[in-house]
């Protein structure tokens, strides 16, 4: 995390903007469209595994693997997703004594991933990070997508988790959520400024003396950026209890040039998972509680070990099945749905009455009035098209 790496959160001036454009100008040609209809299948195949049980553990089971799901997809190398990717991205932030082995393990297939597609692109980020004006090597276009991936995989993992976690142990939240007060885009945004996914960032050196917040900074000297002591700065948000639905003024995903690119990928797998979860699983509840539940914490983040959970059982979904697969047979005979009008009853006949004069010639039938249809018999002919 301290070393120098070819990317451009290491980088400044001329070189952060070449590198940073190119990350940026990849990313704008994203389908965002396309990747949440990509979040929404992978959520429910995540939920397909646990739905028929009635008990999970939710970052283990959700909240850990659907960041990891969509990420490998956006970078055009889904066949990549398995266990031990998962486990790599998240010893890697541990810093754990396996973190260097984890890191290389990720790296290769990064690596063999950027051969691949500069030989033979496709639409996906990494062509697209391939094929920018800025022209960036192999080693770099590898540190990227590992800074994409491993940055987007602990953030949003974390988020999810925290979410859900708020969900259920906090009533009115959930009341809120659940009669309309609230949306789940509008909870991941609480969740951002309470527990933002990094609680700080670090990589930050002083290239001269100077003064910061009233401190003395010396050059060389190292510094961290403090994002969850920064969301509660008093000067910002002096009450901690008020609601912040519909601000995004939080530092969860930096700010200035080096403020994250991919936020809104984060908070599409975030809101669209969650929303999912909740749609398929609508009482879910705590299975432990809140106190038992434990917390890792590292220099850059505190996320959830477990989130124990229980629900109905519910058979599982078809993630395969497109949109309206079945079409209904058309109709060959439409019909209003009312009934015909009844003629009225005739009178009865008269009685019978002397015989009539001899009736004159017949006259021709086309010489004949022609008696005018009513407004319904045209209305029906009409209808049916006749």
């Amino acid at each position: 995390m301290f070393t120098w790496q070819p990317m451009c959160s290491f980088a400044e001036g001329a070189e952060h903007q070449r590198l940073r454009g190119a990350v940026t100008g990849a990313m704008a040609g994203l389908d965002h469209r396309g990747i949440r209809r990509h979040i929404n299948r992978y959520s429910n195949r995540l939920l397909n595994d646990i739905c028929e049980i009635g008990r999970a553990d939710l970052v283990g089971q959700f909240a850990e693997h659907l960041p990891m799901m969509v990420m490998l997809h956006v970078l055009g190398m889904p066949e990549e997703y398995s266990e031990r990717m998962v486990q790599a991205a998240r010893d890697m932030i541990k810093g754990t004594e396996t973190a260097i082995a984890s890191n290389a393990y990720v790296m290769e297939a990064l690596t063999r991933h950027v051969v691949r597609r500069r030989a033979q692109p496709e639409e996906d980020f990494t062509s697209a990070l391939i094929a920018q004006p800025a022209q960036l090597t192999d080693d770099e276009v590898a540190a990227h997508l590992r800074l994409v991936l491993i940055a987007a995989y602990e953030a949003t993992a974390n988020l999810i988790a925290n979410v859900l976690r708020m969900v259920l142990t906090d009533p009115r939240f959930r009341a809120q959520l659940s009669g309309g007060q609230m949306t789940v885009p509008e909870a991941v945004e609480q969740s951002l400024w309470d527990e933002p996914p990094f609680s700080a960032m670090v990589g930050y050196f002083a290239k001269q003396d100077t003064q910061l917040g009233g401190q003395q900074i010396k050059a060389g000297d190292g510094l961290l950026l403090g994002i969850q002591p920064g969301n509660v700065d008093p000067i910002v948000r002096p009450d901690l209890s008020a609601n912040m639905q519909g601000n995004r003024s939080h530092l969860a995903f930096s700010g200035g040039p080096h403020e994250c690119p991919g936020q809104d990928i984060g908070r599409a797998i975030a809101d669209t998972g969650v929303d999912a979860l909740l749609m398929r699983l609508p009482d879910v509840e705590l299975a432990v509680d809140e106190r038992e539940l434990r917390w890792r914490s590292s220099i850059l983040s505190r996320h959830l070990v477990e989130l124990p959970v229980q629900f109905g059982k519910r058979p599982p979904q078809d993630v395969t099945a497109r949109p309206m697969s079945h079409v209904p047979t058309p109709r060959k005979n439409w019909e209003v749905s009312s009934p015909m009008p009844q003629p009225f009853p005739q009178p009865a006949a008269p009685a019978a009455q002397p015989a009539a004069p001899a009736a004159p010639a017949p006259q021709d039938p086309a010489a004949a009035p022609v008696r005018r249809k009513g407004a319904w018999r045209r209305f029906l002919e009409w209808w049916r098209g006749y």
